[in-house]
């Protein structure tokens, strides 16, 4: 291998550890909003049971939070087959990996 070789392999891995990075910071950012917004639903939920006449806003709220709390886990599935694409050389490779 020549050291041309060597150096366009060593910007392609740097350049593939930059995009993981910024992949994974992406989700990060979505992880605390969501996050977020978990706390949101279910503190307003809570509030709204002090009286009778908003119980029934309050029950769409905690099922707002519990909705946020299946999407979590199922942001941190996509960020890792995201990632695992990436990896595997699929994004790079011109193919769509957003299905």
């Amino acid at each position: 291998m020549t050291q041309k070789d060597e150096n366009n392999r060593s910007e392609i891995d740097i350049s593939s550890k930059n995009h993981e990075l910024f992949i994974r910071n992406r989700y990060k950012f979505y992880y605390n909003i969501n996050d977020v917004l978990i706390a949101v639903w279910f503190i307003i939920g809570s509030i709204l049971f002090f009286w009778k006449e908003t119980e029934t806003i309050a029950i769409w709220f905690f099922l707002l939070g519990s909705i946020e709390l299946l999407v979590r886990p199922l942001m941190r599935i996509f960020s890792e087959v995201h990632l695992k694409n990436i990896r595997s050389g699929k994004a790079g490779s011109g193919e769509d990996t957003r299905r």
